[in-house]
């Protein structure tokens, strides 16, 4: 298993973007060994959805946003994450 972490900001954006992108194209490609998320550097958006515009921006281009809450990165996750993009 290969564990990929995104992180940005607020985690509403970029890397629950990052999260849904791949997380499709690994599901169209057949690859169930990747373990993938994302994750925010900061407090204020935790618990938040992906940004509407976002959202929106993602479903016209064809991707299914799943329920999203942003989260903070922690300590565990340096150790438990193969790769860590941000």
């Amino acid at each position: 298993m290969v564990k990929i972490l995104f992180i940005c900001h607020g985690n509403i954006c970029r890397s629950a973007a990052a999260e849904v992108v791949l997380k499709q194209m690994a599901g169209e490609a057949g690859r169930r060994d990747l373990r993938i998320a994302s994750a925010a550097t900061t407090r204020e958006e935790i618990g938040n959805d992906i940004y509407p515009p976002m959202k929106k921006a993602l479903t016209s281009s064809g991707y299914a946003c799943i329920p999203h809450a942003a989260r903070q990165t922690v300590r565990a996750d340096y150790a438990a994450w193969d790769y860590i993009i941000d």
